[in-house]
């Protein structure tokens, strides 16, 4: 072959650097998996009917037999008690349609064209995740209108209803990369779909969602308080004021700082576990 020739041949693209480009292919990216979300609706449909059904069960089946400490005979303050539980676990499941979704792409080859194009490989992977987050948002504006319905309010204002629905963001986008993270280590979609909602309802459930701590047996207390799941609740639930005024609050650091705790909590799993994804991303298409 002569000096000419090769100097014709193609040569695989290479993905540029700097945060600069990271940036726009993340987005890029994202905006693909937005456009695929919209063009399969019942994906979005179905992922609203789980929440509501947990609203709507235990703001009624559940919510005359438990008893919120502090709150004395008020029939209503369980389901103000209960919301912030439910729109934080809405957005932890979210963790297994980023699984789910991951390993698709992984399974039908998808992923091995993404990597012959000039992008930034952790691109893939945030794009997704930036998608999730979008649907996550719109699913927490419509259980927020449900839970209005059954009677749940925000009482301490609207840039503090706004901070805890933050919290709420940002949690469930910490959870997506768990997801990634799963879904680039399972073989199948199915198996992502199991392996990202499995773990889920024990973290969700030992903690102090759906009862207080107080309840449990005190070996569960003090995981259930030290739960990441649960600063976030808690810190909700100071920020739209449905704490009874006579709620004894646990003495654990996360539970006496909620807030702080679930932002330290979720930039914590966010930069442990978008390393540990990107990682395993590289190697798995490398």
């Amino acid at each position: 072959m002569t000096a000419a020739a090769q100097a014709e041949s193609p040569t695989a693209p290479s993905g540029r650097g700097g945060i600069a480009q990271s940036i726009t292919d993340s987005l890029v990216m994202a905006k693909r998996n937005l456009i695929r979300m919209v063009r399969i609706p019942e994906v979005v449909i179905f992922g609203l009917i789980q929440p509501i059904m947990f609203v709507v069960l235990f703001s009624y089946v559940f919510g005359g037999s438990i008893k919120v400490p502090g709150a004395g005979t008020d029939a209503g303050s369980y389901r103000e008690f209960l919301m912030a539980g439910i729109f934080a676990q809405t957005v932890t499941f979210a963790t297994a349609g980023a699984s789910a979704g991951i390993a698709e792409d992984m399974h039908k080859g998808l992923v091995d064209r993404f990597r012959s194009l000039p992008m930034t490989r952790g691109a893939v992977l945030t794009g997704r995740t930036l998608a999730d987050l979008v649907q996550t948002a719109l699913t927490l504006v419509v259980l927020a209108v449900v839970a209005a319905l059954v009677g749940w309010a925000p009482h301490d204002g609207i840039p503090e209803a706004l901070a805890g629905f933050g919290l709420l963001l940002l949690l469930g986008y910490a959870f997506t990369w768990i997801g990634a993270l799963i879904g680039l280590s399972v073989r199948t979609p199915e198996a992502a779909t199991s392996g990202g909602l499995i773990w889920l309802f024990p973290l969700t459930f030992i903690s102090v969602a759906f009862v207080p701590s107080q309840n449990m047996p005190a070996f569960l207390q003090h995981i259930a308080e030290w739960n990441p799941f649960s600063a976030t609740v808690v810190a909700c639930r100071e920020l739209f004021g449905n704490l009874p005024a006579g709620y004894p609050v646990p003495d654990a650091w996360p539970m006496q700082h909620p807030a702080a705790a679930s932002v330290m909590w979720s930039v914590v799993i966010i930069a442990v576990f978008r390393t540990l994804a990107v990682r395993k991303y590289r190697s798995s298409t490398g």
